[in-house]
């Protein structure tokens, strides 16, 4: 932990990602993955070892699905959202109770500050750990995104062929067809390669 170096207003804060509610978003709203974008994932044989951590894990949507296939999951969110075996825990803020050691990082983050996620992602595991993050296609464009791909880039981006949702509040029922393309961008610690788009 002691490599991570951000701030509050890191390189993420300049995401231009905002809320288009009126008013400031709730700390309670969350978007939850469908189990089926990490079924999927795994099917396709993408790399993760034994230990995970998923710091937003919210219901535990990605959490349940790692533990199905046998994985031994760290589940912590920002606030209690009902995930089983979760703790509380400000992934961009706090750092004693993170977990330690070889983990790999999968987790669908907050829209609006994704890239700092990503940031403090590639900062807490160890060289050669896989990190995960359920992101917009669109997450390939921006300046401040280009500045972290020219020192991280993604060593691949698996694309969804076809346009997938993630629930509000883990809700499900209440979501139709979806509009948003999404990706799963993948990074292994300080294996610097040219990007590979592959589609699921």
């Amino acid at each position: 932990m002691k490599d991570w170096t951000g701030n509050k207003r890191t390189l993420g804060a300049t995401l231009g990602a905002s809320y288009l509610a009126t008013g400031e978003r709730p700390r309670e709203d969350y978007y939850a993955t469908h189990p089926d974008m990490v079924r999927e994932l795994l099917n396709a044989g993408a790399p993760l070892r034994q230990r995970v951590w998923e710091p937003a894990c919210g219901a535990g949507h990605i959490v349940n699905v790692l533990r199905e296939r046998g994985h031994e999951v760290c589940a912590t969110d920002i606030v209690d959202r009902g995930c089983p075996d979760s703790s509380v825990l400000d992934f961009l803020w706090e750092f004693s109770a993170a977990p330690m050691g070889d983990v790999d990082i999968m987790t669908n983050p907050p829209y609006a500050t994704a890239l700092e996620f990503v940031e403090r992602a590639l900062a807490c595991v160890k060289d050669g750990a896989n990190v995960w993050m359920l992101l917009r296609l669109q997450f390939l464009e921006g300046k401040a995104r280009r500045r972290l791909f020219d020192v991280a880039p993604p060593s691949d981006v698996w694309v969804f062929s076809e346009r997938r949702t993630c629930a509000k509040n883990g809700d499900f029922s209440k979501t139709e067809g979806g509009a948003i393309a999404y990706a799963w961008f993948h990074w292994i610690k300080n294996h610097r390669r040219d990007c590979i788009i592959k589609w699921l």
